[in-house]
């Protein structure tokens, strides 16, 4: 099975369905998504999730170099900050000259690497809240100099001029775990049917090379099922629709049942998964492509992933006087901060990992850097910490194309009884937050740094009142 959008020039987004549990309906399948001079990505895996165009704490040479992700969502509201003084001003990427090693804009603006497919939104992931709120023509986005309102079709003459392998469209969210009521479901819905109408009809005039992945609302599929009866009737048999951008893959069933001809389109999640135990029970309802931002928190907390697919045996293991005793959970990933790190001078990030921050460095020395605050530390643990993903992702497509659905399920359910639930906290201190990266929410929230300087206490001159006094941030 193959969805397939022929675009001018001869390019084409290509999606082929290698195996899938089940001929129809909502499972875990594998498939191969490609486009023309980009790495194609073989389904289920990842993308990376950039910030301001780049992934945290890695050089674009970086992640040519050393990281195996072949995707990179990017949002548009990282690049159009409007300063107070400067509310004309054209943002720098929109006259960036493409060259030949980078043909489109976006790539040369963000120095990505030419063969990593990119994925272009309004809004960053996971995003701030706004105060503001959408209207009818207009986005409300969080830039690094404040909110603004992006109108919708500023947001599309945007994606032209860009050029991003894969675009999606304006989608009216609340970006709040609170549920939203009937009427504001409603509205959501019917707001991005009128942008996702005006989406198409702009694109067609332009005769666009863009891959358009129409978003999926977070809310029951009885409220917006005419917007997505529309995508499959008007959209789909003319190509225009390339794939889906999901907000809650519990609607994926929904699909299936009521709206079957948009099964063999590729489904990107946007749920923003917290664990891979999460991971797995999206895979499992039929998602092929994850953006995954815990994997840049969890580098910031100071931890390295330590986990795989399929699991290690969690079999009991004998005791001292013979009688047998359950393992204990194993950890999602080791917190490389804490002292014991220190005397571990020959040990990798995690048992037998092959990325180059385990075969070059060991954790005693990414201990060391985080103790300094070395930003080397950080760039390290993204290496391993993509890897330890890739590597995940790549057992599960092996479970899936060697096996039947049953082998998978098993691992899913070994998988569970291997590992924790959560990640650990950390207890290392992070990099410092930006302000385009947090929205403070008042009522006494503590601040997210730490102040470098303070007052000396006592007269002892050894600067240690000034740490304790910084513990709140500045």
């Amino acid at each position: 099975m193959t969805a397939e959008t022929q675009n001018s020039d001869s390019a084409a987004m290509r999606f082929e369905i290698l195996r899938a549990a089940v001929k129809d309906g909502a499972a875990a399948r594998v498939g191969r998504l490609a486009f023309a001079g980009r790495t194609p990505i073989d389904t289920p895996n990842f993308i990376g999730t950039t910030s301001r165009g780049a992934l945290p704490h890695l050089t674009p040479d970086t992640v040519g170099k050393h990281l195996q992700v072949t995707g990179a969502y990017m949002a548009l509201e990282d690049f159009i900050e409007r300063p107070q003084q400067y509310l004309k001003r054209i943002p720098p990427i929109y006259s960036t000259p493409t060259t030949a090693k980078h043909h489109t804009r976006l790539h040369s603006f963000t120095a990505m690497p030419q063969s990593v497919t990119t994925v272009l939104s309004a809004r960053r992931l996971p995003a701030v809240p706004s105060p503001m709120g959408n209207t009818n023509a207009s986005v409300s986005v969080f830039t690094s100099t404040g909110f603004q309102i992006l109108p919708t079709k500023e947001y599309l003459s945007a994606v032209q001029a860009l050029e991003p392998d894969i675009a999606i469209p304006p989608a009216d969210l609340t970006h709040s775990p609170i549920t939203p009521n009937s009427k504001r479901a409603l509205r959501m819905a019917e707001r991005t049917d009128e942008w996702v109408v005006e989406w198409f009809s702009e694109l067609a005039d332009a005769n666009s090379r863009i891959s358009t992945f129409a978003p999926i609302l977070p809310i029951s599929y009885s409220i917006q099922w005419e917007y997505i009866s529309r995508l499959a009737e008007d959209y789909l048999p003319t190509a225009q629709l390339s794939g889906l951008a999901i907000y809650d893959a519990d609607l994926v069933p929904d699909l299936a049942d009521h709206c079957a001809a948009l099964l063999p389109l590729p489904r990107l999640s946007l749920a923003n998964p917290p664990t891979p135990h999460h991971i797995l029970r999206q895979i499992a309802l039929g998602i092929d492509l994850f953006t995954l931002p815990f994997i840049n928190t969890i580098s910031d907390a100071g931890l390295a992933l330590s986990f795989s697919f399929p699991p290690p045996d969690t079999s009991s293991s004998p005791t001292t006087n013979g009688s047998s005793s359950t393992r204990s959970l194993q950890p999602l990933a080791i917190d490389l901060s804490l002292p014991h790190h220190a005397t571990a001078a020959t040990t990798p990030l995690s048992p037998n990992c092959t990325c180059h921050a385990c075969t070059a460095h060991h954790s005693a020395y990414v201990h060391h850097l985080l103790a300094a605050r070395e930003m080397l530390g950080w760039t390290l643990l993204q290496i391993h910490n993509h890897a330890v993903v890739s590597a995940f992702f790549a057992g599960v497509r092996d479970a899936l194309l060697q096996g039947d659905i049953k082998r998978f399920e098993e691992g899913a359910r070994q998988f569970a009884l291997a590992y924790e639930p959560e990640f650990p906290e950390g207890v290392g201190q992070k990099p410092r937050a930006r302000g385009y990266q947090y929205k403070s929410v008042g009522d006494g929230e503590a601040r997210r740094n730490k102040a470098a300087w303070g007052k000396l206490e006592g007269g002892e001159g050894e600067g240690e009142g000034a740490g304790e006094k910084g513990e709140k941030g500045v």
